[in-house]
């Protein structure tokens, strides 16, 4: 299990660097692939989807697709109206199959388009801001840097329980020790491609700021995504990357820090 785990994140983690570096369309049809994966990942959880009906399921992943449309273009003063118009489009289902859909399959279906498929979409966004080539690895500097480093402080320090209904091996100690290390990442990672970067000013301590807030949100996610396959009793939201699990397993941190990571990295300058 450790070698298929092991080869699979090597793989997975390969891909996505790829994809980043080369940004453009194979990153944008890359993270929408990856969102839909992820939504109806999410939706086959919560009951939304069902092997008679899915009417639901496909109309949530149009409305995606419709939002990764004004991403592409750039519209970002019609998000809002994109996502609405989404929700609108899942209204017209709830009420003209009524009863067919309950309430809750209803939000869960918007919610899915938010969670998943909006979120994912920072990456993207993040890539493209000015020196979006740099900020975009906060994201999994924040994400899966945080979490390795959490690990370890957990495992030598850990002591007092953070979560331990959700995740009884998450420790205080180890939460403070993943913030602490993706700081320190950060900080180590600006003063290395600082001379790269357009936007004026020294960018080691915003940076590891940056990190600092990235990887206290991606604890959140990660948590948060554990608590919905506690509410739905399942281990993992699919078998798609060997050893992991699904999408929203390998990327459950990275869907919550994306959107972050992006307005932090906006805000001071892209």
């Amino acid at each position: 299990m450790f070698v298929t785990r092991l080869i699979s994140g090597a793989i997975l983690l390969a891909v996505m660097i790829g994809a980043v570096c080369i940004s453009g369309p194979v990153l944008f049809f890359f993270l929408l692939a990856i969102s839909l994966i992820g939504m109806f990942e999410l939706y086959r959880a919560t009951g939304v989807r069902s092997e008679s009906e899915n009417l639901m399921t496909v109309c949530a992943y149009i409305g995606a697709a419709g939002f990764y449309t004004l991403v592409w273009f750039g519209l970002k003063d019609y998000y809002l109206a994109g996502v609405s118009a989404a929700m609108i489009l899942l209204l017209f289902v709830y009420v003209f199959l009524f009863p067919k859909y309950h309430a809750s399959q209803l939000m869960c279906a918007c919610f899915g388009i938010l969670y998943v498929a909006v979120s994912l979409s920072f990456i993207y966004q993040t890539r493209c801001l000015t020196d979006g080539q740099f900020s975009v690895w906060l994201i999994f500097i924040c994400s899966w840097g945080s979490d390795t480093m959490a690990y370890v402080a957990g495992r030598l320090f850990g002591k007092h329980k953070m979560a331990p209904v959700l995740s009884p091996k998450k420790t205080v100690e180890g939460a403070v020790g993943g913030v602490a290390g993706a700081a320190l990442i950060g900080a180590i990672y600006a003063a290395v491609i600082g001379q790269f970067l357009q936007s004026a000013g020294s960018k080691v301590l915003v940076y590891a700021m940056i990190s600092a807030v990235g990887a206290l949100v991606s604890m959140t996610g990660d948590l948060a995504a554990s608590a919905i396959k506690r509410n739905h009793d399942i281990k993992d939201y699919g078998n798609l990357i060997p050893g992991h699990g699904g999408i929203l397993d390998r990327f459950d941190s990275v869907i919550i820090t994306a959107p972050i990571i992006y307005m932090l990295a906006y805000a001071a300058g892209g």
